[in-house]
């Protein structure tokens, strides 16, 4: 019970503010039901009163109403006042309608809107971990068509659902007063409709349920397949990607079909049965009219009466159908929004970046991501202000996963990570990330301006701030070779530019927002040999009170630091200045005189040429 709560917790509260248009939406839906069974009430009276001669047969405040008026004679002399107050009453109910709809529209746009934000707000606080192991586009697919089925069913389904309710506990009672017999022939299929669209909900439940994730599955296909489209290209894989995804997207017509088929059994089954139950009222009401047991009044109504109600009755099935989407779709919510969010873990009091100098100090640091083995085992080294660090190693010797430590995107399971002598734990999360700035080998660019891009980490940085950060970064010449300067729109992921310019471009980002420590993750991988020593040699100049740590695998690049690690598998397996590593027997010997010995061959080749 408590889990089935927690579903419709999240919507509960996203309502707040817009309860009272729903509260607002259901009186209006009651007087309109009133307003439209009063109407065959009067045409009854005038049928049976005014044209057949027969007593008013009419509650008593409407006989004293007629007789104030004139009695029946004016009716029947005046017709048309029986017209006119039939199509006043339409009136009257078609306006509530009106209102009903405007109340429900407006108030599922606010709650909609509402639930998007605070979904979209949690899944900006949730682990790494949890987006490591999460398909983007099955997210899309619950941010956008889970919360319009949601949105859906507020806007049209809960008050008709409601509707439907009052229109039997209205109409019946009605139905009973004129004849209890007539009632129980009207009211027969009613029962069979009911149980019929139960049954049909729960199979249209788990068939929507089917159809939703098939759904998922081909964003994510089409999402994937955009992003890498030019890993599609050049491998020539365009058949077997479009193939994939004609698998895919049979799969999800075959469910949409299914859906379809079941919609159509409902309605072509109420449809026999709402004819048959009309046709019964017309055959009863005949014959009882006929022996004179009936008034044409009276079976006028209960005509009237039975095309009113049925409708909403056969509209049960559909609004079930929608509750058990809205059901799959709020549990396909709440499957993000019951992740807990990422705790910003603060133990301390938040310091201003500008008072932190940049000491790193990490002792036995020990770090797994669940498995049987660790990415880090017993990591040790330390980093004084101002002084650069590098750290070398082959792939999978846990380098990615030191930087995604010290930013806090996972805490470390055992050791320690100072910074300035406090514990990098006892940080708050946002505290810790502001004072790194971090350049990844695979930097991401917005689909936004230049300027905007580099201004990313500085908002209110001016034009000169950002002109500065690109000439720090080498790019600034580029920018004015493009058409627009630093107007010029990047295509999204940086598309239109090159390897070595979106990585400048995020090195200008990083070195914008001036952090006491920078990180460069194999930041200058893409970038030429004669740009990277410009940028080096920037970096070096940097005020000599900011920390670097530098990944990479070009030893030319690593060379000047003042302290070098080497990783494998996990551990630190040297350490010291490039002048020592290579006079010691280990990897970083034999990576520098492999890629000496590279070096050499190709300049052989170059003046061979």
């Amino acid at each position: 019970m408590a889990k089935t709560w927690a579903k419709y917790r999240a919507l509960w509260d996203a309502m707040h503010g817009q309860r009272l248009r729903y509260v607002l939406a259901i009186v209006l839906m009651i007087a309109g039901t009133q307003f439209s069974y009063l109407a065959p009430l009067i045409g009854r009276a005038t049928i049976d009163s005014a044209i057949d001669r027969k007593p008013l047969a009419a509650p008593q405040f409407v006989q004293r109403l007629v007789e104030s008026a004139g009695g029946m004679p004016l009716v029947t002399r005046h017709l048309w006042l029986a017209g006119l107050a039939m199509v006043g009453l339409t009136v009257l109910s078609g306006s509530c309608g009106y209102l009903r709809g405007r109340f429900t529209s407006i108030a599922a746009e606010t709650t909609a809107r509402r639930l998007r934000n605070r979904l979209y707000d949690h899944l900006q606080h949730l682990p790494t971990a949890y987006h490591d192991k999460a398909d983007a586009g099955d997210l899309i697919q619950r941010c956008t068509s889970d919360l319009e089925t949601i949105r859906g069913f507020l806007s049209g389904q809960i008050v008709e659902l409601g509707r439907a309710a009052v229109m039997i506990a209205t109409v019946v009672p009605i139905m009973i007063a004129m004849d209890p017999q007539m009632a129980l022939v009207a009211v027969a299929v009613v029962p069979v409709v009911i149980v019929f669209s139960v049954i049909f909900f729960a199979r249209v439940r788990d068939a929507f349920k089917q159809a939703d994730e098939a759904e998922g599955a081909l964003t994510t296909q089409l999402q994937e397949n955009l992003t890498g489209i030019r890993v599609v290209r050049a491998f020539a894989r365009q058949d077997f990607e479009c193939a994939k995804f004609a698998d895919r997207n049979a799969r999800l017509r075959d469910l949409q079909v299914r859906l379809i088929r079941l919609m159509s059994y409902y309605w072509s089954s109420t449809d026999m049965l709402s004819a048959a139950q009309g046709g019964a009222v017309i055959m009863a009401g005949a014959y009882w009219i006929s022996t004179g047991r009936l008034t044409v009044g009276t079976a006028f109504a209960f005509v009237t009466y039975v095309g009113m109600f049925l409708w909403p009755i056969r509209q049960m099935g559909r609004v079930l159908t929608d509750i058990g989407k809205t059901m799959v779709s709020l549990g396909r919510l709440d499957d993000i929004l019951s992740v807990p969010r990422e705790d910003d873990g603060a133990a301390a009091p938040p310091r201003p970046a500008s008072q932190v100098r940049g000491q790193i100090a990490v002792s036995h640091l020990t770090f797994s991501h669940g498995g049987d083995g660790h990415a880090l085992r017993d990591v040790s080294f330390s980093v004084e202000p101002g002084q650069t660090l590098a750290i070398l190693g082959p792939s999978g010797s846990g380098k990615s996963t030191l930087v995604h430590l010290l930013l806090r995107l996972y805490d470390y399971t055992g050791g320690s990570i100072r910074i300035d002598g406090r514990e990098l734990r006892d940080l708050g999360r946002r505290e810790a990330r502001a004072l790194f700035g971090v350049v990844m080998q695979e930097p991401f660019l917005y689909s936004k301006t230049v300027r905007d891009n580099i201004r990313l980490s500085g908002p209110h940085a001016d034009d000169e701030d950002v002109k500065k950060a690109a000439m720090f970064a080498c790019i600034h010449d580029n920018i004015l070779e493009f058409e627009k300067g630093y107007d010029t729109l990047v295509g999204e992921r940086g598309v239109t530019l090159s390897g070595g310019q979106r990585q400048r471009m995020a090195l200008a980002r990083a070195v914008l927002k001036d952090p006491p420590i920078l990180i460069l993750d194999d930041a200058l991988s893409a970038v030429d040999t004669e740009t990277e020593a410009m940028i080096l040699d920037a970096l070096r100049s940097r005020h000599r009170c900011r920390t670097t740590l530098v990944i990479a695998h070009r030893l030319s690049t690593l060379r000047s630091a003042d302290k070098i690690i080497v990783l494998e598998r996990g551990r630190v397996v040297q350490a010291g200045t490039h002048e020592r590593l290579v006079r010691e027997d280990g990897l970083y010997r034999r990576l520098w005189e492999i890629q000496g010995s590279v070096r050499e061959t190709l300049d052989q080749e170059m003046q061979a040429t």
